[in-house]
């Protein structure tokens, strides 16, 4: 079976968040259980290939009134999944992937983006013909409605099916309605039934609409995104296809993400030597600045966006309370200036307690998770989240809020039995999230019990594996007739 993903982002080339992990390790693992893939992303300023190879010099592409004309790159010697890149300069070639220095969108993301998605779908007409197009997020939301818009008669695409996979409902793509005419698409695809959304183009709501199958990142999040809670307006959408809204979990690449092998950390161990994490958290502190003096004294570490949608306030509510007794804290991240601004008075108001990275530093982020006792990740929604999973292998115990990917990869510990991974609150708020750290700190103080936590931990699996299986079944239900 041949398989055509499309996506705005992807590791190594490019990335702004979790859908770029997702997507440079999902491909590796459907092709080692057989498939054939290909992937295609936008070529940014940032994208560095080594070995380019152009497939096609010019292809004419046309938005509106306008004729554009990008090359058609492939990165060749990368094993067996085909790296495929729209090479626009006018349109990608930019110091961001999605905003300005103004930190605004691009005025011209409609354009950007659908391009890329027109693109995506020649390339799918002649270079890679697939059996399943599977996008991802609102960039490439276009490609099933250009689908079946305007290249519905071509021979070549017909009874191709779409696979969209939602990372993030906060995300979708929302423009004035000119957009339309901008990007070549009809006035009759601004209605409620397809791309209207309460006076705008939604273009998240078009791929719900016009995709034959909607994936989301964890269980859990594929039911919250149906109330109107975590909805964000599309949730009467998502319940009208609720018969074809799946959650299928994230997976985590181990090769990177090991404290056995992890050539970031100071030291290596395993859930069967957990020697080396005292060495990590003597190296972590030392990187942060903080006295070595007592290293039993719990550390508690973030690695996030410092956002409202990440909790952040929630750490602004409790951090006094938090910090009142021998708990220390790292955080590494870059968000709202709000909240950059609240850590930063965090580390100045608690001096050899707190210290602050404001930035993102990825061999940091693997020294977190090497070296601190605690991860915390309270977020206000998560459709999967990746930092927890990355804490359970290298023994950081994680303190989540009870949500989205968190509530399906983390189990609440009992005492009782010793068994679980982790430390859970339910409810929004400062006081749940107190009180769950309240529980993982009466733990800590037991040396035994905490062992066995880190231990249950590090010997879950949450590989790409399983997750590559169960899209691979989902494709070849759908399989192209032939």
């Amino acid at each position: 079976m041949r398989v055509l993903l499309a996506a705005s982002e992807s590791v190594p080339f490019s990335k702004t968040g979790g859908l770029g992990d997702v997507v440079g390790a999902l491909p590796d693992a459907l092709a080692a259980i057989g498939l054939e893939v290909a992937v295609v992303l936008p070529r940014y300023l940032g994208t560095k290939l080594t070995n380019p190879k152009t497939l096609v010099p010019s292809l004419t592409v046309s938005l509106g009134k306008r004729c554009h004309f990008p090359r058609i790159v492939e990165e060749t010697g990368r094993g067996p999944v085909r790296w495929l890149f729209v090479d626009y300069p006018p349109f990608f070639a930019r110091d961001s992937l999605y905003v300005a220095g103004d930190g605004k969108d691009y005025p011209d993301n409609p354009e950007r983006f659908g391009l890329f998605s027109r693109c995506v779908l020649e390339i799918a007409k002649t270079i890679f013909p697939p059996d399943v197009i599977h996008c991802h997020d609102w960039q490439s939301a276009l490609v099933p409605v250009l689908l079946r818009t305007d290249f519905r008669g071509d021979p070549p695409l017909k009874n191709i099916p779409v696979v969209f996979t939602i990372h993030n409902m906060g995300y979708q793509g929302l423009f004035d309605p000119d957009a339309l005419s901008r990007i070549g698409l009809g006035w009759e695809e601004f209605n409620m039934e397809r791309l209207e959304f309460y006076g705008q183009v939604n273009f998240l709501k078009g791929a719900l609409i016009y995709s034959d199958w909607i994936t989301t990142v964890s269980q859990k999040y594929s039911q919250e995104i149906q109330t109107t809670e975590y909805g964000f307006g599309l949730d009467g959408v998502l319940r009208h296809r609720a018969d074809r809204v799946r959650g299928i979990l994230n997976g985590v690449d181990y090769s990177e993400w090991d404290p056995s092998r992890d050539s970031y950390i100071a030291a290596h161990y395993s859930a069967a030597d957990l020697g080396g994490k005292k060495k990590c958290k003597k190296d972590l502190l030392q990187q942060f600045g903080l006295p070595e003096a007592d290293v039993r004294a719990p550390l508690l570490g973030i690695v996030s966006r410092f956002t409202r949608q990440k909790g952040a306030d929630l750490i602004a509510e409790v951090a006094d309370r938090l910090l009142t007794d021998n708990l220390r804290l790292v955080a590494l991240g870059t968000g709202e200036p709000e909240y950059e601004q609240l850590f930063r008075d965090l580390a100045l108001r608690y001096p050899g307690k707190v210290a602050v990275r404001i930035a993102y530093d990825n061999k940091l982020a693997h020294k977190i998770e090497g070296g601190a006792d605690i991860f915390l990740m309270p977020s206000r929604y998560e459709p999967c989240g990746l930092n927890q999973i990355y804490s359970l292998r290298y023994g950081t115990v994680p303190v989540v809020r009870a949500t989205g990917g968190l509530d399906d990869t983390i189990e609440e510990y009992a005492p009782q039995t010793g068994e679980g991974t982790g430390f859970k609150f339910t409810e929004y708020s400062g006081g749940a999230l107190l009180e769950a750290m309240g529980r993982a700190l009466a733990v800590y103080a037991q040396p035994e019990r905490w062992k066995q936590l880190m231990q249950n931990g590090m010997q879950k699996d949450f590989s790409w594996q399983s997750s590559a299986r169960e899209y691979a079944r989902l494709y070849a239900a759908l399989g192209r007739p032939k």
